[in-house]
């Protein structure tokens, strides 16, 4: 194989400015997000497993279920409203071969959580890999203008729907299954900007460690991905336009990540291949995580 300069990878800052109404459009990001369409290979590292990914309609949960598809697993696709994101990712895990289950709904809300897990369950018989990636974001330069709805709605979100989907999927998952969570640089490097969105993060963190230790009794896995600047339609529709012009520039890289380069992480923590490994948080963070 052909080595590349990791800098030069993908487009450098800056991005478009070009501001799109949350949660954001796949159709509409500059530069186009890259999910690993064109370069991820599948082994059979998930062969024949089922699994359940939230926010999987666009980013970086679309890259994830385009890999598991990719190394054997069906999927089924959580997602809030984004119909043609979700179609798109739909569209990626049947050309793999694969089963795909599109789920609508805002996993915020009690009900639906519930709902999102028992049509996962039915449609398959059972999950092994759960990977909790949905989330809520936006951006403030003022602390005063959080109100308390949106703090709440971000906690509902980000942590609630994660700690009720591993309360209805754990006690179905046989030895050998894996829950994987989506964590953040914001976890242990807060930006005063992201105060509810981080906070959650490093709830998300804590949450994975001390449930890893429980899950573990019955043979199930817990980890979680702790990304750092990574290029989706999150960006555009949460971020001020001075930063998403420049988003990323601080790493190491001079670039923020793209969603195909930190779904291997979720499909090693989800295989054989880390056996030995949980409660741990991996890093993708362009150089960025604190020591």
């Amino acid at each position: 194989m052909k080595t590349q300069d990791p800098r030069k990878l993908y487009p450098e800052p800056p991005y478009s400015e070009r501001q799109q109404s949350p949660p954001g459009s796949e159709e509409e990001i500059s530069p186009k997000v890259d999910h690993g369409e064109s370069t991820y290979k599948g082994t059979g590292q998930l062969q024949g497993l089922h699994t359940l990914i939230t926010g999987a309609d666009s980013g970086i949960g679309r890259a994830v279920a385009l890999a598991f598809a990719r190394e054997g697993a069906d999927v089924a696709i959580s997602y809030l409203s984004e119909h043609q994101d979700a179609k798109e990712t739909e569209r990626l895990v049947i050309e793999a071969g694969r089963k795909a289950v599109l789920i609508a709904g805002n996993i915020g809300e009690r009900s639906v959580t519930k709902e999102v897990a028992q049509k996962a369950i039915d449609a398959f018989g059972s999950i092994d890999i759960l990977v909790n990636n949905a989330a809520f974001q936006r951006s403030y330069d003022e602390f005063e203008d959080i109100s308390d709805e949106e703090f709440e709605e971000t906690y509902r979100i980000n942590v609630f729907a994660m700690f009720r989907l591993c309360k209805a999927i754990l006690p179905q998952m046989k030895p050998g299954g894996s829950v994987i969570n989506t964590g953040s640089i914001q976890s242990f490097d807060p930006s005063s900007s992201l105060i509810a969105y981080a906070s959650t993060k490093a709830a998300i963190v804590s949450f994975t460690r001390s449930l890893a230790s429980l899950a573990i009794k019955q043979g199930v896995r817990v980890n979680a991905v702790a990304p750092g600047p990574v290029w989706t339609p999150l960006i555009p529709s949460t971020l001020p336009k001075n930063k998403v012009r420049e988003f990323g520039s601080d790493t190491v890289f001079g670039r923020a990540a793209q969603p195909a380069e930190i779904a291997p992480i979720f499909v090693f923590l989800a295989s054989g291949h880390s056996s030995y490994v949980t409660g741990e948080t991996y890093g993708v963070t362009g150089g960025q995580m604190p020591m």
